[in-house]
């Protein structure tokens, strides 16, 4: 097996709880502000309800040409949005129209206009997605449950697997990404749509299978070691885990680089949350988990 953290390294981690404690603080009191400043999210149209229209021109079209095409129909903000890694590609969206107005017609309105202007030009409508405002609030409401029940039914497991210090120290840790994965979402002014719920249940069961890996090493080291501090335990354990952590957390973050930077606008979204997630999900496993770990048994044996 290949190994980059030398064998018998001992970094004591525990000694760096506060610090860690205290980053992780700032950078979810950073994304809070971000979000309340914002009036919260920014929706996409699978969440907040609307058109998404995907459509092809002849590469010579340019953005502002779509733009003043569909500004003269009077619709309100219709954002357009280029797709760099399609040339003549653009991506059309109409945010929070009511029921009636898109059964009414939204899209059709946009595309008679855009063939009126451009089909000499290669105009063509790839795809459209509706979302009524009623059905984005359900589909929002849903997803902040399956996101909430993941992370609990995460942590329950772990509390059975283990036993109830590890449970808890996993439910806070996978809390802890998500929080700061949705601030990361609001600073960088990314909409939170279906990918994005994705995005964070991937997340959950990423981190919580680097929390298992070094929960069972830390229970195995206190069987074969029964009067050895738990602190130097837990040290032990993530310092003997390690460099698997780090070749596990590498190797999938090349393939997230990779979809950032190549994979286009539709995939933007998703693969910029599973980097900021990967990242502290890793992160948390070492530095929010086994520190709650340590404190839910120093503290059993103070009210023992």
């Amino acid at each position: 097996m290949i190994e980059i953290i030398k064998p018998g390294t001992n970094v004591d981690f525990l000694a760096l709880r506060k610090y860690a404690f205290a980053l992780s603080a700032g950078l979810i009191l950073v994304g809070m502000i971000s979000l309340v400043a914002k009036g919260g999210p920014s929706y996409g149209i699978d969440f907040a309800g609307g058109m998404q229209m995907h459509v092809r021109f002849n590469a010579d079209v340019g953005i502002d040409e779509v733009r003043e095409a569909v500004d003269k129909l009077g619709m309100g903000d219709v954002q357009v949005q280029a797709i760099e890694s399609q040339k003549g590609e653009y991506l059309l969206r109409v945010a929070g129209a009511e029921d009636q107005e898109l059964t009414g017609g939204v899209a059709a309105r946009i595309a008679e206009a855009l063939q009126a202007q451009f089909g000499q030009r290669g105009f063509e409508a790839l795809s459209t997605d509706l979302v009524g405002p009623r059905v984005g609030k359900d589909l929002r409401r849903r997803a902040i449950l399956s996101v909430l029940l993941a992370t609990v039914a995460m942590g329950i497991y772990i509390a059975f697997r283990f036993d109830a210090r590890f449970g808890v120290g996993a439910a806070v840790a996978l809390f802890h990404d998500v929080l700061i994965t949705v601030g990361a979402l609001s600073l960088a002014n990314i909409e939170v749509d279906l990918t994005i719920v994705a995005a964070l249940l991937t997340i959950i069961g990423y981190s919580v299978n680097d929390t298992v890996i070094i929960s069972d090493r830390i229970r195995e080291n206190l069987h074969s070691a029964k009067r050895v501090d738990l602190g130097r335990t837990i040290n032990r354990s993530i310092n003997e885990t390690l460099s698997r952590t780090v070749l596990t957390t590498g190797a999938t973050m090349l393939v997230v680089v990779a979809l950032y930077l190549v994979g286009g606008p539709v995939i933007h979204g998703f693969a910029f949350s599973l980097m900021v997630g990967f990242v502290t999900g890793t992160y948390s496993s070492i530095f929010i988990a086994s520190p709650i770990v340590e404190w839910w048994a120093n503290r059993a044996e103070r009210t023992a």
